[in-house]
This record gives C-alpha cells, structure tokens and sequence, in this order.
C-alpha cells in the first residue's frame, strides 16, 4: 500500500497558463470560487499590475502593495468592504498562483467598519415607494421586498427557478454558493406570469429571426 502525506494532498497542479491573469483565473476556478469572485479578483489584480507600470508581481513586494491599498484609500476613498476585497485578491494571488509566503502581507493593516444605524423605510413608506415603479422595474423591486431576494439573486432568476405549482423561488448559486428556497408571494405570481410568456415570445422571436442566443457560464 502506498501512504499519502499532507504535503501530497495538499498540492496544487501545475498551471498551464503563461499570463498572470490567466494563471490567476485558472487557480480560482481549479478551487471552485465562484464566477463573481474570480471577477473582482482579477478586476483588482490588473488594476494592481497597470498602476505600477505594467511590473510583474513577483517583483513586487509589501512596498509596492502597502502603495496600492494606501491610494484605494485616501485617494479613491473606498468602503471598508472594497479594502479588503482588494487585499484579499492579492494575497490570494501570491499565496495560491505565485506560491510565494509572504508572511508581510498578514501584517497589513485593515480598516476597521464604521458601525453605522441603518435607514429602514416604514410598511407604509415602501408602499408609497412600489406605487411609483411600473413595469419590470417594479416587478423586480416587488419581488426583492416580498422574497428577500439580493439584487442580484433577483436578477439571475431564470424560468425553471419559478416554480408556480409550489409557490416557491429556487435561489440558485446564492451569497456563499449555497441554493436555497424562497416562498413566492400570491400577489406577485400573476405578474411573473405575464413576464414569463412575455420572455417566451421574446425568445421565439428571436429564433424565427435567426439572433444567436447568449452566452452562459
């Protein structure tokens, strides 16, 4: 019998990619992140490369990289959230494409969240709110508000996720790539109703036109 230590299950493949960004592409998708955060990882990773003239990574180091967060900050003034998304992409990027331990880059400092009291509108509000939105506008927000859905959960929805026998919503590749279920409001199923034969005639158009259909992940 053979016996395999943890060095060898730990072990990532080769990369079969010449460039950073495709490395870093192939890396994420080898781990299985999702598709919005291979987006962001490679959004600010070019961004790190081109704002430094075009230098390789592995050029770079805690200088370079301190420089970078230190703009984001004073001068773009990003959120909190933004600083550490883009800190993440580049540690990820030298940690798991570049396979270089850099133990500086735990040290970098973080900003700290403001805690701020959030703006919640009253029932009577959002009414009031909902009242002014037509068309699939207005769908849309009535079914952010009466499922709880994200933004973009809402906007992702396809029509095998409308499941009008149970009166549910399937919530496919949610926040942490989990799926989920989500009831779907009475009020609401007349008008998705409509908005579905609405998108069948729109496709069959299309077909009959001979358009070419669109690209999936």
């Amino acid at each position: 019998m053979y016996s395999i230590n943890k060095t060898d299950k730990s072990r990532k493949p080769p990369l079969a990619s010449t460039k950073v960004l495709d490395q870093l592409r192939e890396r994420l998708r080898y781990m299985h992140y999702s598709l919005r955060t291979e987006q962001n990882y490679v959004y600010w990773v070019r961004w790190f490369i081109r704002w430094h003239g075009i230098r390789h990574p592995r050029e770079m180091g805690v200088k370079e990289v301190e420089a970078f967060l230190s703009m984001l900050t004073n001068v773009r003034k990003v959120s909190p959230s933004t600083h550490r998304q883009a800190l993440s992409a580049l540690l990820f990027l030298y940690k798991e494409v570049l396979d270089v331990e850099l133990p500086w880059m735990q040290e970098i400092g973080r900003p700290t969240p403001t805690k701020r009291i959030p703006v919640v509108l009253t029932a009577e509000e959002v009414s009031q709110v909902l009242l002014l939105m037509s068309g699939v506008t207005g769908l849309l927000a009535r079914l952010i508000y009466g499922t709880g859905l994200r933004l973009r959960e809402a906007l992702a929805l396809r029509i095998k996720d409308l499941d009008f026998g149970r009166k549910v919503i399937i919530v496919r590749q949610g926040k942490g790539g989990k799926d989920r279920v989500v009831m779907l409001p009475q009020s609401l199923l007349s008008a998705l109703r409509e908005q579905a034969a609405y998108s069948r005639a729109l496709w069959e158009a299309d077909r009959q036109a001979g358009l070419p259909g669109v690209e999936l992940p």
